[in-house]
């Protein structure tokens, strides 16, 4: 059977880190990060564009889905309202397929550290810090397992997030 592992949560919570390393630690698995199709300059933020990303990201992951030398897709995104979520898997061929949805956060105070850190760094602008908290309260709302990554490193979320799939890994 195969494995589908959406993972969800704010700017800066640790979604792409503990992806990448949960990728290394199962067999045959592809990994897409739903930022890496939304990498143009400007960033152009139109229902054009908006659409063009969805179906972009549908293309991928069904792909992957129908690979038979794959078994596990992560992918993760900031996934901060149902109706993504929905949109996303209503495009996906699912059937034989096991999903599993998990929105990582983190307290307000521990999120907007780890941004000023990024922001301090370059690898983010300022104003991340204010979107991110003003996403992290959508999660409650969302039907999805929660994960507090506030006080885990990305190994531990990684683990943490394949004990949620109830996937064991190669590592353990």
């Amino acid at each position: 059977m195969k494995r589908l592992i959406l993972v969800g949560g704010p700017m800066g919570v640790g979604k792409t880190t503990a992806c990448q390393l949960l990728k290394k630690s199962l067999p045959r698995c592809a990994f897409l990060d739903g930022d890496w199709c939304w990498d143009m300059h400007p960033l152009i933020v139109t229902d054009e564009t908006c659409a063009m990303v969805m179906d972009n990201i549908a293309h991928l992951l069904s792909g992957f889905l129908a690979c038979s030398e794959l078994q596990y897709i992560i992918f993760c995104w900031v996934m901060h309202e149902k109706a993504i979520l929905d949109s996303l898997l209503s495009r996906l061929p699912l059937d034989g397929c096991a999903v599993t949805s998990i929105s990582l956060i983190a307290p307000p105070n521990v999120l907007s550290a780890r941004l000023q850190r990024d922001v301090d760094a370059g690898l983010r602008t300022p104003d991340v810090i204010a979107r991110s908290l003003v996403y992290l309260p959508r999660y409650d709302a969302l039907d999805t397992v929660k994960l507090d990554t506030g006080a885990m490193d990305a190994q531990q979320t990684a683990r943490e997030i394949a004990r949620l799939a109830g996937l064991v890994l190669d590592s353990e």
